[in-house]
């Protein structure tokens, strides 16, 4: 199948420095993908040039064949309702409490929408990840990991076709992480593609398709979930190299 994200040597600088070189690589449509290498190899760069939520310096990131930095005001709006992303810190406005933050989303993609069916469809989300607080508390209220919750709950609220996810069981109990990754394992048996980046083997060995490893800002290597499955030698070398 054809590459849902490609990067074509992509590189990325920021205050004179060079954080991701030359990347080149296509995530497959339908599968789901993890990011991995050392602290500071530039994962989490890359998958934000891969959402494009970071310009690149140099390269191209297309979005099924189409340069994302080149797309119109709709194509663009077009892009961010059928990709979402979850960030590391959670990235959930401020100045707005939990329900406002997670209505945004279909006020923006689905401005039609009734009040009605957006409170179902936000309760929905909701019950998915297992928040059940208040929503008219602000951001800062919340735990880190509670605010996890809702920034998972609102990437998931315009039904993406794909899911950008960085640190995203990080600051999660057991049993919260463990409910994320059921999300995204259904998420994939839809036919739905996710990227995401991580440093929990557990999650990586359990969930990802193909496994990219980066090193330096640069790609490194490739390799499949039945390569990991079957070779514990090479399984142990993954493991360990997300953890230095």
């Amino acid at each position: 199948m054809a590459g849902i994200i490609e990067l074509d040597k992509v590189t990325f600088s920021a205050d004179g420095n060079i954080i991701v070189r030359e990347f080149s690589y296509s995530f497959e449509e339908g599968k789901t993908t993890a990011i991995v290498g050392p602290s500071g190899s530039g994962k989490s760069t890359v998958l934000k040039l891969a959402a494009g939520i970071l310009v690149p310096t140099e390269g191209v990131v297309n979005f099924r064949g189409n340069d994302i930095f080149a797309m119109s005001r709709q194509e663009n709006l077009d892009f961010r309702r059928e990709a979402s992303m979850v960030f590391q810190d959670a990235a959930l406005w401020a100045n707005q409490n939990l329900d406002e933050n997670l209505n945004l989303p279909l006020l923006t993609h689905f401005p039609e929408m009734s009040a009605a069916d957006r409170k179902r469809r936000v309760n929905e989300v909701l019950g998915q990840v297992g928040y059940k607080r208040a929503l008219n508390m602000r951001p800062s209220q919340l735990s880190m990991g509670e605010q996890k919750l809702i920034a998972f709950a609102r990437a998931l609220l315009c039904r993406p076709k794909l899911l950008f996810l960085d640190e995203w069981t990080e600051s999660l109990d057991d049993s919260a992480a463990n409910r994320a990754a059921q999300i995204v394992r259904r998420h994939r048996q839809e036919g739905n593609s996710v990227i995401f980046v991580s440093h929990d083997f557990r999650f990586v060995k359990g969930l990802a398709d193909y496994i990219v490893m980066i090193v330096g800002g640069a790609f490194s290597s490739v390799v499949t979930h039945e390569q990991i499955e079957n070779d514990e030698d090479l399984a142990n070398r993954i493991e360990s190299g997300i953890t230095s």
